[in-house]
């Protein structure tokens, strides 16, 4: 779920395309859409103004609880010795 920026909603949930972790950011669907200026080239031969999301920061989103409907925190504890992430809404597990 985005929290901050311009495609703020509290209400729905998105998915996570891709995560770039060497920076710090996540590709989400719907979300930043930018249009991109393309020449023809062999690959596409039409060219023209192609629109595709772009990358925001990873703080701008939070993770979705299914069971508790909303966004959720989260913490982390350990159990049998491995770091479990749990939501504090919940208090399911995460996996």
């Amino acid at each position: 779920m985005v929290i901050a920026g311009d495609d703020k909603d509290i209400k729905k949930p998105r998915t996570v395309l891709e995560v770039i972790i060497d920076k710090g950011r996540v590709v989400v669907e719907g979300v930043n859409i930018i249009t991109k200026h393309t020449k023809p080239s062999a690959r596409n031969t039409k060219g023209g103004i192609v629109k595709k999301e772009a990358p925001i920061h990873i703080s701008n989103i939070m993770l979705w609880d299914a069971k508790a409907g909303g966004p959720a925190k989260i913490k982390r504890t350990r159990e049998e010795g491995k770091l479990v992430r749990i939501s504090k809404k919940s208090g399911e597990v995460i996996k």
